[in-house]
C-alpha cells in the first residue's frame, strides 16, 4: 500500500504474487526493470506504471507482488470486463473446499499490537460462513504475515496453480503505525484483510481504473494471463466502499460491504 501525500491516500500494496523474471536466452539474474520485464508484466494484465523491484520479484499496482519466475509463464488466464468497477478474481482459486486456512504473525511483527488486528481479520472472514475458515496459529501457517519495509503498506500474491493460497503477506508496520484503539485495529485489519483477499484470488475492485480510489491518471491494463474474471452478481456501477479497492485513506475502515459479501460467497 502506498501513501499518496497529495490526496492523503494510502495505496494497498496488496501484492499478490511476486513474479521474478528469468529470460530464456538471456536469463535475468537480478530484479532489473528491463523492457522484457515491463512487457511481461503488461501481458499478465497489470499496470506498468510505478513498477518497483523487490527481493525475488516486483511490486506492481502499488501492492501486488509478482515473483520473477512467473513473468514468462503463460497462465492461460481469462479476461472479462463489464463496466469499470466490480469485483474481479484470478484464474487460480483456493481448492479442496471446505478448508481451514491457518494464519500467523512472524516474530518480526509485534503481537501485542498486531495480534488483535489479525484476530479481527479472522473474525471478519469467518462471520461470512464461507467454505474457507481462517484459524490463527503460532507457526506453520498457510499464510504468514511478516514485517517488511518499502514504499507500500502491505503486499501479497495470488493462489498457486495447485489450489493453495499465496503463503506470504509482507506488512510495512512502520508505515501503518501502531495503536490499541478500535479505530487503529479496524484500519490495520482492513489492510490485512485486503492482502489476504489477494492470497485467495481477489483482484482490485477498481482493476479497470485504479484512479478511482488512488487518483492520478486513468489506467487500462490490457490483456491478462493471470486472470481478471468478473465475479457474477457484483455491480457494474462504482463501489466506493469495497475492501478490495486499490487505495485507502489513512485511518479508514472498510469492513465487507454487501457486494464484497456477494463476491466472497460466490467464490467460497
Amino acid at each position: 500500500m502506498k501513501k499518496n501525500l497529495k490526496n492523503l491516500i494510502a495505496c494497498f500494496c496488496i501484492a499478490v504474487t511476486t513474479f521474478s523474471c528469468t529470460k530464456a536466452t538471456e536469463e535475468l539474474t537480478s530484479n532489473e526493470i528491463t523492457p522484457d520485464v515491463i512487457a511481461s508484466i503488461k501481458s499478465m494484465g497489470f499496470s506498468t506504471s510505478g513498477i518497483t523491484a523487490e527481493d525475488g520479484g516486483y511490486i506492481v499496482e502499488g501492492d501486488i507482488f509478482i515473483p520473477a519466475a512467473e513473468l514468462k509463464r503463460n497462465l492461460g488466464g481469462q479476461l472479462l470486463r463489464v463496466g469499470n468497477t466490480e469485483q474481479y478474481r484470478t484464474t487460480n482459486l483456493v481448492t479442496g473446499l471446505p478448508r481451514v486456512i491457518t494464519v500467523a504473525l512472524t516474530s518480526k511483527i509485534k503481537a501485542s499490537v498486531y495480534g488483535p488486528v489479525l484476530d479481527e481479520v479472522v473474525r471478519r472472514y469467518n462471520a461470512q460462513g464461507l467454505q474457507i475458515t481462517l484459524q490463527r496459529v503460532t507457526s506453520g501457517a498457510n499464510i504468514t504475515f511478516d514485517n517488511a519495509s518499502g514504499s507500500y503498506l502491505a503486499s501479497a500474491g495470488f493462489p498457486t496453480a495447485s489450489g493453495n493460497p499465496h503463503n506470504l503477506v509482507k506488512v510495512n508496520t512502520r508505515a501503518i503505525g501502531s495503536g490499541t484503539s478500535a479505530a487503529f485495529i479496524n484500519y490495520a485489519a482492513t489492510i490485512f484483510a485486503h492482502e489476504l483477499g489477494h492470497c485467495i484470488g481477489f483482484r482490485h475492485t477498481d482493476y479497470m481504473d485504479r484512479s478511482y480510489s488512488c487518483g492520478g491518471a486513468v489506467s487500462n491494463e490490457g490483456a491478462s494471463t493471470v486472470g481478471a474474471i468478473l465475479i457474477p452478481g457484483t455491480p457494474a456501477a462504482a463501489d466506493p466502499n469495497s475492501f478490495m479497492l486499490a487505495c485507502i485513506g489513512s485511518g479508514v475502515n472498510r469492513p465487507f460491504n454487501a457486494n464484497d459479501v456477494t463476491a466472497l460467497n460466490y467464490l467460497y
